[in-house]
């Protein structure tokens, strides 16, 4: 041990002298929190006439416990009390030949999407007597010590596509809505009257605060009608557009990113294949379908079914009761926050 100066007397000879005892001093890690509350019974226990059923219920643990606490802690100290290791005594071992087990590494390794329920099969063929759950152990514990090839999971009938966007960005995980306006979440479904081959592109925006809802309904759904319907829910949205969020499609790149970027507003876009994080969107597209497309007698034009869209709108926001804002509509919830700040 090396002393670069001294805090007490005689602290270099002391260190010099006892260098193994300074040495386990200084690797000695402080007691655990289960090793404290141990060690406070034994001390309680010594303090009150080592009554042993007494410091058993103030501290509700059984007397044999108690015991083997005081035994450990004459034997070994504070560190008799830290918690020991579970592992059984005795660990089962292996059943099958290492003869076995390579042939499953071997049969696995050409063929890395088989699972268990084949395997054996084969091994069956080669002359082994195996059983599928044998064949699963052994996979866990080629698993277990990294010799089991993995399997390669990319999809290839998926191609790669650059999901580089000049100005969206995904949402922080920091970004928390407080207010209405803080996001916005817009989502496009595509909708189809009675038995008519043409279809239409429905556009779902709702702030996630206020549960307010702007809809929309476009011949097709391209960057354009995009930014156009973003246009709608500024306009009429009773409250300011801070953030949007929507997912990869195309209908929300090109002139609809131009758009957001223009007015300044916010834009997330979610992770692929990942719609739960557009949840409330996502419902509010269930509802509008269940409430009015289901129930709907076709109109003969677009602009016919624009006018009674606006109708649905306006209902949902401000007769429908929500579960979410305690049963009141979107407005009088508005109203209500409007109040209380």
């Amino acid at each position: 041990m090396q002393t670069y100066g001294s805090i007490i007397p005689g602290a270099a000879t002391l260190a010099r002298l006892l260098p193994q005892a300074a040495s386990e001093a200084r690797q000695q890690r402080p007691p655990t929190r289960e090793a404290k509350r141990r060690l406070a019974a034994v001390h309680w226990y010594e303090a009150h006439d080592q009554h042993a059923s007494l410091t058993a219920r103030h501290f509700g643990v059984s007397r044999s416990t108690l015991h083997v606490w005081l035994k450990r802690y004459r034997e070994a100290g504070v560190r008799g009390l830290e918690d020991r290791s579970r592992r059984p005594r005795r660990v089962r071992q292996p059943t099958w030949s290492g003869e076995l087990e390579q042939a499953v590494l071997a049969l696995r390794e050409e063929h890395p999407r088989w699972g268990k329920d084949k395997l054996v099969v084969l091994l069956r063929h080669q002359g082994h007597t195996v059983s599928v759950s044998m064949v699963g152990r052994i996979l866990t514990r080629l698993k277990r010590q990294g010799r089991l090839p993995l399997p390669n999971l990319r999809d290839p009938w998926m191609g790669s596509r650059s999901q580089i966007r000049p100005y969206a960005v995904r949402k922080p995980r920091d970004y928390v809505p407080r207010v209405p306006g803080d996001l916005v979440q817009i989502d496009s479904a595509d909708v189809r009257l009675d038995s008519s081959e043409h279809w239409y592109k429905h556009f779902t925006a709702r702030d996630v605060v206020s549960r307010w809802d702007v809809l929309g309904v476009y011949g097709r759904a391209t960057a354009i009608t995009a930014r156009d319907f973003l246009e709608e829910l500024l306009a009429r949205a009773p409250f300011k557009v801070r953030a949007i969020q929507v997912d990869g499609g195309s209908e929300f790149k090109a002139e609809f990113e131009a758009a957001c970027q223009e007015k300044g507003l916010l834009l997330f876009v979610l992770p692929p294949r990942s719609p739960k994080l557009n949840g409330c969107v996502e419902r509010a597209q269930r509802t509008h379908k269940e409430e009015f497309y289901q129930l709907l007698d076709p109109p003969d034009s677009l602009e016919a079914l624009r006018r009674l869209l606006l109708a649905q709108e306006l209902c949902y926001n401000t007769v429908r009761p929500h579960q979410a804002l305690g049963q009141l509509t979107p407005q009088q919830w508005l109203l209500a926050s409007g109040e209380r700040r």
